[in-house]
């Protein structure tokens, strides 16, 4: 259904076959808001180190976090043969899960370009390139592979897209393999003579980027890569199937080895990284990794590490990290990172029974020169400042701080901000402690810390409780500030499916909810559940137009139980299908999305959400984040039965999923 093209398959993996000619094709034209309408349409691939950015030109990017958030280059990759050029629109191009297709040809000459981020932490890609002779006599040619360096460190919300100035040597390379000795330019261009049969082929394969000694080969890395991908089939999902393993290798594809914090980043990505330059909020890697504890727990163990070391020692985690990876703390101090880490460190504990991965060292930032200690210390030291320094406020419920899971909850509550700062309470804080501090405490009891244990239990239960009392009838209450109640007279949908998680409401009243969300909220959404009800102008990242990939996992999850066919109906609404039947003419949502779509009644309805008078616009960068992927595979998880500490793990409605890690299904 979509415009921009069809699914296929490629090596035996999905892929998507892009048709468009957007030089031709008015359908093409986008606005990033922060910048010039474009026709370029990306998707990012990657490895455990490097991000190819793809487009449909046939051109190139490479990212790089290892130490910092920089473009190695950007808009380059370039193969021709005599006057075939691979960067034509009328080319065949063909996105792969971590590799891009480029098919062009002549009268004379068919060319081939696969580029290939290779399985493993290899910074660089694989360029296979295969020439074909179309004449009926021998044909002598010469091949050229172009890249261009073209480095910069993105700027921290500075609203300006970082530069591609002139070229920089940044130890990029070129390299000819094959042979007894590889031939290596850091000019970024190689010829390659070729003597063609009447009607022969050539094939010939060349790497760039940062190279090393690592020498994964083609055939072996797609090989690897069909073995790791997860597997799914749904009766009632047919698309699960297809967006499962794609979903699985976007999101896989995102780590990078941190060469600064050690583990792997796993960050937000989209317009937060490639545009405004930041690794936030710290509690996005932590819920990025949920899934992959079951698709490839070492991932996930190394991004939960990784993210702990972004801490200090009092067990406070930053709302995010720079470009330089530094500790940014000016703008959210958000109250509810630490249940992030506790919940990941329990769900990988349920799933793989390893304790000893928590009595490994971890270290804290450099910034604050503090001796590295077990990972189980860190956590419990999470717990202590979510507990002593967060704490409660006067009506028991956690204290909001500037922020929770919304970043824009204090200005959207109608209370004064400073007011709220200092004693609003989130009920949504307390229904996801609700639900984690239980878990925690098996893990804290595992690693023989009674005390630690017995107060989370009991915190839980408490707040619990307090959830409970929230009901007003027809939904849960979101927030207190003095002197005020907020989500009493509208409903914020954030909290309504972790009250119903944590046990804060009987089965009955947890389906008249739903349902009363799916005739409110979902309403005419084919997306989704829309943030607030009812309905209102605004639709910034906090506002009511807006349908969150997270809000709509939590929604999923709690339906699994009381209206499993709601669950089911709200997961195919969150897929890429769901985008591209709605809004076939809209690249975001295509293959990869934002964090949040706005809602048919917006004046943009399937794209996404803008500040633009602060300089921050999720729509400037509108795919590549990974909420678009992570949440959909913990979703149908959840679907599945698969939580911590359950046994309730298969539906009996034929419904499976298998990786190397865990088979669910018949």
């Amino acid at each position: 259904m979509s415009a921009f093209g069809a699914w296929t398959t490629a090596h035996g993996l999905p892929a998507f076959s892009y048709t468009m000619d957007q030089e031709r094709d008015p359908r093409a034209e986008w606005d990033p808001i922060l910048e010039p309408p474009t026709r370029r349409h990306a998707v990012h691939l990657g490895n455990r180190r490097i991000t190819l950015v793809a487009d449909n030109y046939g051109l190139s990017g490479l990212f790089d976090e290892h130490t910092a958030l920089r473009w190695l280059t950007r808009d380059t990759g370039v193969t021709r043969v005599g006057e075939l050029s691979t960067d034509i629109s009328g080319s065949e191009r063909i996105f792969g899960p971590t590799f891009v297709i480029v098919r062009v040809a002549d009268d004379q000459v068919s060319l081939e370009r696969t580029v290939l981020c290779p399985e493993g932490e290899a910074p660089w890609v694989l360029i296979r390139l295969r020439v074909r002779n179309l004449l009926g006599e021998p044909a002598r040619l010469t091949l050229t592979e172009e890249w261009a360096a073209r480095p910069a460190q993105v700027n921290l919300i500075s609203g300006t897209a970082p530069s591609t100035g002139p070229d920089e040597d940044v130890g990029l390379e070129l390299e000819l393999i094959g042979g007894a000795r590889p031939r290596r330019t850091g000019s970024g261009r190689l010829a390659v003579p070729l003597l063609l049969a009447a009607h022969g082929e050539r094939v010939v394969e060349l790497r760039y980027g940062l190279l090393d000694d690592t020498a994964p080969s083609f055939e072996g890395s797609l090989a690897a890569l069909r073995d790791r991908l997860p597997r799914a089939s749904a009766p009632r999902a047919p698309e699960a199937e297809r967006e499962i393993p794609w979903h699985a290798a976007l999101l896989t594809g995102a780590a990078c080895a941190d060469g600064v914090l050690g583990g792997h980043t796993l960050d937000q990505g989209s317009c937060y990284s490639f545009r405004h330059g930041f690794n936030g909020a710290a509690r996005d890697p932590l819920q990025h990794a949920l899934p992959l504890v079951y698709i490839e727990p070492d991932l996930a163990l190394s991004v939960l590490r990784n993210t702990c070391a972004w801490g200090s020692p009092d067990g406070d985690l930053p709302y995010a990290l720079g470009p330089d990876k530094q500790p940014w703390t000016d703008l959210f101090r958000p109250s509810d990172q630490n249940l992030w880490a506790l919940w990941l460190a329990a769900e990988y504990l349920s799933a793989t029974g390893e304790e000893a991965a928590f009595r490994e060292p971890v270290p804290y930032h450099p910034l604050h020169r503090a001796a590295p200690v077990p990972l189980g210390e860190h956590l419990r030291r999470q717990f202590r400042f979510f507990t002593d320094v967060v704490g409660r406020g006067e009506h028991g419920h956690v204290r909001m701080l500037n922020a929770d899971w919304n970043d824009m909850a204090i200005t959207e509550s109608g209370v004064d901000r400073e007011l709220m700062i200092a004693q609003g309470e989130s009920v949504l804080n307390s229904a996801m402690a609700a639900w984690v501090l239980p878990r925690y405490a098996v893990l804290a009891e595992r690693l023989g810390d009674l005390v630690t244990a017995a107060e989370a239990r009991k915190l839980g239960e408490e707040l619990r409780g307090l959830v409970a009392e929230e009901w007003n009838g027809r939904w849960f209450r979101r927030a207190y500030g003095p002197g005020a109640v907020v989500g009493d007279s509208d409903m914020w949908l954030e909290v309504q499916p972790w009250a119903i998680l944590c046990g804060a409401t009987p089965p009955g009243r947890a389906a008249e909810l739903l349902r009363r969300i799916e005739a409110t909220a979902a309403a005419g959404s084919p997306l989704g559940a829309r943030l607030r009800w009812p309905v209102r102008e605004h639709h910034g990242p906090g506002g009511v137009g807006t349908i969150w990939y997270a809000i709509n996992m939590t929604l999923i999850w709690a339906a699994a139980d009381h209206v499993p066919e709601l669950g089911w109906q709200w997961w195919r609404r969150m897929s890429l299908a769901a985008h591209a039947n709605a809004y076939p003419d809209v690249w975001e949502g295509t293959l990869s999305g934002p964090d949040a779509y706005l809602a048919p009644e917006t004046d943009r309805p399937g794209r996404t959400w803008d500040l633009a008078d602060l300089g921050i616009a999720m729509q400037a960068y509108p795919v590549a984040n990974l909420h678009s992927h992570s949440q959909p595979l913990l979703a149908y998880l959840r679907l599945l039965g698969v939580e911590p500490f359950s046994e309730r793990a298969g539906t009996g409605d034929g419904a499976r999923f298998a990786s190397r890690a865990l088979t669910v299904g018949p």
